[in-house]
């Protein structure tokens, strides 16, 4: 995949807006916020890149998809119809999405990274779950939740129960909790994203590696030219990168209209 940006355009990526938890008012408003940052950088996006865990879950039934977010699917829609390109990748917490949004929105949909050129800049991006060494204990449920024949019969279960089930099960998750521990900058050596990153720059050559999944911003110089970005959250942070065809930036959004530079 190859964009080029005209004078004055830029390229946004933002993830983990885990729409839908804590609790619904705090959700709702963060969806508020959302909408009114894709508002304010519309005019001069040439593509925005959803990398992951928008929704804190999604599963697509045959008939049935979950209810709200009506806000911010209503806006992406709006995106849509102007002719901005809109890219999803699955996470963690939406791995279940199949053809609602390529189908219905004409959105593609990633389950794994993407590479593309941008003004001749090279990009990996993806979510960045169950990359790198360790977190064995992922990696497995991953594989499960992923299976073709464990998604066939969880269709089965009526969805209230089944959504019923999963909002159970994402209270447990870390940023629902506020773990901020996890959340830390725990060294190069054990940011299992940084490690994929260094391993793929070893066999090619990117000049940034996009990814979140971490709820934590990050600006981590590779090999050579190099860098790996973490996009952060929208939880408690609201960070976005912005690429304006000469660099890339990591930007905090604080609710107020964004400056023209």
């Amino acid at each position: 995949m190859k964009i080029r940006l005209a004078k004055g355009q830029k390229v946004y990526f933002v993830s983990d807006f885990h729409l839908g938890t804590p609790d619904p008012e705090s959700s709702r408003q963060r969806e508020e916020k959302i909408v009114k940052w894709l508002g304010e950088i519309e005019e001069d996006a040439a593509a925005i890149f959803f990398v992951g865990d928008i929704f804190d879950f999604w599963f697509e039934y045959d008939k049935v998809i979950p209810k709200g977010f009506l806000r911010f699917l209503s806006k992406i829609t709006l995106l849509r119809a102007k002719g901005t390109p809109l890219f999803f990748f699955t996470g963690n917490h939406d791995l279940w999405m199949k053809d609602y949004f390529t189908g219905e929105l004409d959105i593609p949909v990633y389950h794994n990274p993407l590479s593309m050129e941008i003004n001749g800049k090279k990009f990996l991006v993806g979510h960045g779950d169950g990359l790198g060494p360790g977190d064995r204990k992922y990696k497995l449920l991953k594989k499960f939740f992923t299976s073709k024949y464990c998604q066939w019969l969880f269709k089965w279960i009526h969805p209230d129960i089944g959504i019923s089930i999963a909002q159970s099960w994402s209270k447990n998750s870390r940023i629902t909790n506020d773990l901020k521990q996890e959340d830390e900058f725990k060294g190069k050596e054990k940011e299992w994203l940084y490690q994929y990153c260094l391993e793929m720059e070893n066999k090619m050559h990117f000049d940034y590696y996009i990814f979140g999944h971490r709820h934590l911003p990050l600006n981590l110089p590779l090999n050579g030219d190099a860098t790996y970005f973490n996009l952060g959250e929208w939880v408690n942070q609201c960070y976005f990168g912005e690429f304006d065809g000469e660099a890339f930036h990591l930007r905090q959004y604080n609710g107020y209209a964004l400056k023209s530079k």
